[in-house]
């Protein structure tokens, strides 16, 4: 087949010569499939070029989607700081309230709960922005357990203050009537025998009738005579505290009674070993006499 031609014979007009052309025929086939690879070629490159004008577009907006997130993440970051912040001032008020009612501190070592420690070697290897938002969520993270942990804290804080309440509403902290105090707690001289003797609580003179009220929440313990003491309240208030109110004139309460801080319990009187209208005041605590004065905290 490569040794046979193809003749083409160009006539050109009425006055022109005739002329024959021989082709091989090899040389036809080859221009025709030179024609189709160029044909080809041609596709292909222009699809390399779309192809590669796509993939760079398509690069441009996953770069700018990318720097997007990282403004994003970094935005994440100052809020994070923030919390951190308002976080460390919640701990420093927790630690601040468990002072001033003493209690228990929390260590520095189980308020960190095992978080931290070395970064791993393949965070080297993550990109400005994966490494940022690996950063983010570790602190997130982080937070959300710390966060946790102080609540858990803040409750123990909550359920100790409600105890310690309790306690403060049980215990004596106000005067039990009005008047001047005519004797002290302590070794003081006996207005009878004038010899000295201790004084298991402190005397409050005033007129007969004035009235006598609760130092703190609690039960009447007693209400009835008690030798010199003449007629006498005694209120259990729990914790250890005893509080009792002698030479009495008249009750106001009666055995089993719960009462308030504030309520009237007794007038005034003078019964009992007494050279005129006063009240015998005691707080006990744990079964031993104290002094008044160190649980009174208002004025007259």
């Amino acid at each position: 087949m490569a040794k046979k031609n193809v003749t083409l014979m160009v006539v050109p007009d009425s006055n022109g010569i005739s002329r024959q052309v021989s082709i091989p025929v090899y040389l036809i086939w080859t221009s025709i499939v030179g024609v189709i690879l160029l044909i080809f070629a041609s596709f292909f490159l222009s699809a390399q070029f779309f192809s590669d004008r796509v993939a760079e577009s398509e690069l441009e907006s996953l770069r700018a989607e990318n720097q997007q997130i990282q403004e994003q993440y970094e935005e994440l970051r100052w809020y994070i700081s923030e919390v951190e912040n308002r976080y460390d001032i919640l701990v420093e008020k927790e630690e601040k309230i468990r002072a001033l009612f003493d209690l228990p501190e929390i260590p520095v070592e189980e308020r960190q709960l095992g978080i931290g420690g070395p970064t791993s070697p393949a965070f080297a290897k993550l990109s400005p922005a994966q490494q940022t938002a690996t950063v983010s969520e570790s602190a997130v993270d982080r937070l959300l357990k710390l966060s946790e942990f102080e609540l858990n804290k803040y409750n123990e804080v909550e359920s100790s203050l409600e105890n310690y309440k309790t306690r403060l509403k049980h215990t004596p902290s106000i005067w039990p009537t009005k008047g001047w105090t005519s004797r002290g707690f302590g070794m003081k001289h006996d207005p009878f025998t004038g010899i000295k003797q201790f004084h298991r609580g402190i005397d409050i003179a005033s007129r007969m009738g004035t009235p006598i009220i609760a130092t703190a929440d609690g039960r009447v313990k007693m209400a009835g005579r008690n030798g010199g003491m003449g007629k006498t309240v005694v209120i259990d208030h729990g914790y250890g505290f005893v509080t009792r109110f002698a030479h009495l004139s008249e009750y106001k309460v009666k055995r089993g009674q719960k009462v308030k801080r504030g309520d009237v319990i007794a007038l005034m009187g003078s019964t009992g070993y007494s050279t005129g209208p006063h009240l015998h005041y005691e707080v006990i605590r744990n079964g031993k006499s104290t002094n008044p004065f160190k649980y009174i905290l208002n004025e007259k």
